[in-house]
């Protein structure tokens, strides 16, 4: 069965450049390729195909002399399938999987990114701050722009892969490449290192760094910094900083999203007969009043007192619970008006203690309904 033009079957022209080739084998061999389309054998046909079409089409001796003679200017020549299995497995496994050979022929590659934990007090998440962050790193040499060679030289060509990155092994009937050992990918090697960062292109330096946090944070909220992270390799771009807040607990607030809950101790003289108390927020003491029986747990909602989220909507609101608190260290004075007033709570025998009384009911219940 005749085979079909290269060309055709990679739908590029005839006079498309290298790069245009390669990109349009890759699109073919990604859709195509059997571990995407098991037990599929159109799907591995056109594979095989356009891997045929690509190893021909790439190689610019090959090409001369399919472009003059067709395909009998290339018979014998091609693997009819799987040949260059270190290209397949670098570019095509890589986009796959989410692989690939890391930084590339050329070495540069970005470095890595950084966190820093940046703890903050209740108040300065809710209003925001600016402050200055000490950050251990690495930067680009200055003396040699990041490329590791000593001022005046540059990197030459791995001798072992002629600066390719890649070296390509025979193993039988497969074609393999593999990562140079010598110069790990980078295709260079450099042959007088620079003095100042001894042919790393990066040095260590302690950076301070100005972050504005903006208010309303809450722990675990990042703030991005680009370009602050490690230096890249071989002149490659930096990678980020990531400021990662975390808030500190607080003496009087417990934080909920946007509202804020604490807890107010009151005397059982203002619980009993109502009272007024000044409650600290974190704009200031306002006033709450306490009414008349007010009972432990009794939660008072002040509006607007809590926190404007950084993600927008409405501040929240502060609420108090109170606990009523007993009196310690009565004077003798003190203890016979308390027992005076007991005294009459009782002559009067008014239930004047509702919970408690109903408390007592259903302990009575239970234990009628056992004795029965």
């Amino acid at each position: 069965m005749s085979k079909r033009d290269y060309y055709e079957v990679l739908g590029v022209s005839r006079d498309s450049a290298e790069a245009e080739i390669k990109k349009a084998y890759r699109r073919i061999a990604m859709k195509n390729h059997p571990d995407r389309n098991p037990d599929n054998q159109e799907a591995e046909d056109k594979f095989k195909e356009a891997n045929e079409a690509f190893e021909v089409l790439s190689d610019s001796e090959k090409r001369s002399r399919y472009d003059q003679y067709g395909h009998s200017g290339v018979e014998g020549q091609t693997s009819q399938g799987y040949a260059d299995f270190g290209d397949i497995f670098g570019d095509i496994f890589g986009d796959i999987f989410g692989g690939g050979r890391g930084g590339g022929r050329s070495g540069v590659t970005k470095g890595a990114d950084l966190r820093y934990n940046l703890e903050l007090d209740l108040e300065e998440a809710v209003k925001g701050k600016t402050t200055k962050i000490k950050i251990p790193t690495t930067v680009s040499c200055e003396d040699c722009d990041g490329s590791g060679a000593k001022p005046g030289t540059k990197p030459i060509d791995c001798a072992t892969c002629n600066g390719h990155g890649q070296v390509r092994m025979q193993q039988g009937f497969f074609s393999v490449q593999q990562t140079c050992p010598r110069c790990h990918g980078a295709g260079k090697q450099i042959k007088d290192p620079c003095t100042n960062c001894r042919g790393q292109g990066s040095v260590d330096e302690t950076k301070t760094l100005s972050v504005k946090v903006p208010a309303g944070v809450d722990t675990g909220d990042r703030i991005r910094l680009t370009g602050e992270g490690q230096a890249g390799a071989r002149g490659g771009p930096s990678g980020d900083l990531y400021v990662e807040m975390h808030v500190m607990p607080h003496q009087i607030f417990q934080r909920d999203g946007r509202d804020l809950h604490c807890e107010i101790p009151i005397s059982f003289i203002d619980a009993a007969v109502g009272g007024e108390l000044e409650v600290p927020t974190l704009d200031g003491r306002v006033k709450l009043k306490i009414p008349s029986e007010t009972q432990t747990g009794k939660l008072f909602r002040l509006r607007s007192k809590g926190v404007t989220p950084i993600r927008g909507g409405g501040r929240g609101d502060l609420l108090c619970r109170v606990v009523v608190e007993t009196p310690v260290n009565l004077t003798g004075r003190q203890k016979e008006i308390l027992e005076e007033f007991r005294k009459i709570q009782e002559s009067e025998g008014k239930k004047q203690s509702p919970r408690s009384s109903s408390w007592f009911d259903g302990v009575k219940k239970f234990v009628d309904g056992l004795r029965a």
